[in-house]
C-alpha cells in the first residue's frame, strides 16, 4: 500500500499568533507563538474529555485518543466522525453502544505534558500485545530519518513550544504530527493510521519527547515495534519496553544514540560518528557526558 506523506503545515494561520514583547536589551520585538485551544471529545452521546490542542487534525486526534485509551476496540465500526469548529467539539459515533462512566473515574495522570492520562485496563491490553520480532532498524535508516525529520518545515522551527511524532517506514517518514502535548501528537498518528487502514507492525516511531511509561504504553498499544527519541528515558519506560519486547532508542542526535531495550533489532550497517568521549571542542563536552547534559536541556524544555 502506498501511503501519502503527511507533514506539518507551519503556514496555517490558525496554528500560530504574533505577540509583541521586549528582548534582553529592552527592545520591542514580535514573536511567533503556538496557539492552544480546547477540544471536547464525545464518544456517541458521552462526553469523554476536553483536551488542549494546537487544533489541526481534530478528527485524527479524537479517534487516536479513543483507540489508545482502549475505548475504541480493534473491531469497532466507526460510523461517523463529526467536528464542529465553532463549538470546538468532535463526536465519534460507532455502531457499538458504549458507556465508559465507570472507566472515566479510574484514570492516572501521566508525566506527559498537558496532563496525559492512561486508564487501568490499558495494562491488561499492554500485557497481551506481541510485537513483530522480524522488524529491524538499520543504522543507515536511523541516520537518514533524523536528518529528514530535523530539516522538515514545522511549527517547532517556526515557534517552538511544541512536540512532534513521526511514523516511519524504513528510511522514510510517513506521518509527521505536532501538538502542544506529545500524547496528542501520538494520538493523531494513531487516528490517521486507524482511519486509513495503515499497518503499524513493521513501522518505526520517532518522538521529540521523553521516553516515559506513557510513550511506551501507547507505542506498544499501536503495535509498533521500534520507538526512537532524541531525548532521554525514564526507568519505568525502560522496564515496560523490555517487558513488551519493544526496541527503545534514546539520545538519538546526529550519529549518536543509546539502546536500552530490544537491541536485537538493530542492524549496524553504517559508520557511527566519533567515539564517545574521544575529544572536546572549544571546551564543549562530547560523547556520553555531553549526551547527559543535552538530555537535561531537552527534558526541561
Amino acid at each position: 500500500m502506498t501511503v501519502q506523506v503527511v507533514k506539518p503545515n507551519p503556514d496555517d494561520p490558525r496554528l500560530t499568533e504574533r505577540v509583541s514583547g521586549i528582548d534582553e536589551r529592552g527592545g520591542r520585538v514580535e514573536a511567533t507563538v503556538v496557539v492552544e485551544r480546547p477540544l471536547t471529545l464525545f464518544l456517541n452521546g458521552q462526553e469523554i474529555v476536553t483536551m488542549m490542542t494546537v487544533g489541526d487534525y481534530p478528527e485524527y486526534l479524537a479517534v487516536g485518543y479513543l483507540a489508545n485509551q482502549n475505548m475504541l476496540l480493534p473491531d469497532d465500526e466507526i460510523v461517523e466522525v463529526e467536528y464542529d469548529d465553532d463549538l470546538e467539539v468532535v463526536v465519534v459515533r460507532t455502531s457499538r453502544q458504549t458507556d465508559y462512566e465507570s472507566k472515566l473515574r479510574k484514570k492516572t495522570l501521566t508525566s506527559g505534558c498537558a496532563q496525559g492520562t492512561v486508564f487501568g485496563d490499558l495494562m491488561e491490553t499492554f500485557e497481551g500485545v506481541t510485537l513483530n520480532s522480524d522488524a529491524v532498524l538499520k543504522t543507515s535508516w536511523l541516520y537518514a530519518l533524523m536528518k529528514e525529520i530535523n530539516t522538515t518545515p514545522s511549527l517547532y522551527l517556526v515557534a517552538g513550544a511544541i512536540h512532534a511524532c513521526v511514523l516511519c517506514e524504513r528510511d522514510r517518514p510517513l506521518l509527521y504530527m505536532e501538538d502542544v502535548g506529545r500524547h496528542n501528537a501520538v494520538d493523531k498518528i494513531a487516528g490517521y493510521a486507524r482511519l486509513n487502514g495503515i499497518s503499524t507492525t513493521d513501522k518505526i516511531f520517532y518522538t521529540t519527547g521523553r521516553l516515559t511509561s506513557e510513550m511506551v504504553i501507547k507505542t506498544v498499544h499501536m503495535g509498533i515495534p521500534i520507538l526512537v527519541s532524541r531525548s532521554g528515558f525514564t526507568a519505568w519506560g525502560v522496564d515496560l519496553a523490555r517487558q513488551a519486547g519493544l526496541t527503545l532508542i534514546g539520545r538519538a542526535r546526529g550519529r549518536r544514540f543509546l539502546v536500552l531495550a530490544g537491541d536485537e533489532r538493530i542492524v549496524f550497517d553504517a559508520e557511527p560518528g566519533a567515539k564517545p568521549g574521544a575529544e572536546t571542542r572549544g571546551g564543549r563536552q562530547t560523547g556520553s557526558d555531553r549526551s547527559n547534559s543535552e538530555d537535561a536541556a531537552e527534558d526541561i524544555a
